[in-house]
């Protein structure tokens, strides 16, 4: 027949110390998965998709001033290698006929 006591009265503490990890265990394992939900609560809410999709439009006009600009920059160049090559950047005017 078991002891009254149950198996916490361990002589050497064991049981009680097993016992408590584990109930610290499922505590924290409770705090984080309820901190989890509710971020995700959270960003489901009107102003929670609003400030994602904020963030993602931003992200989108930088990479798209970023784009802009590295295009402006290479037709720039071309067209300075365009108009080296057909002589139009030289010292001399060209000269008309008449």
């Amino acid at each position: 027949m078991p002891s009254p006591a149950g198996p916490a009265a361990a002589p050497d503490g064991r049981v009680e110390v097993r016992r408590l990890f584990w109930l610290a265990l499922g505590a924290t394992t409770a705090v984080l998965i309820m901190r989890k939900l509710s971020r995700a609560a959270e960003r489901l809410t009107p102003q929670g998709i609003a400030s994602s999709v904020g963030a993602g439009l931003s992200e989108l006009a930088d990479s798209i001033g970023s784009f802009a600009a590295d295009v402006r920059e290479a037709m720039q160049s071309r067209e300075a290698e365009l108009r080296n090559a057909a002589g139009l950047d030289s010292d001399e005017s060209p000269r008309t006929s008449g």
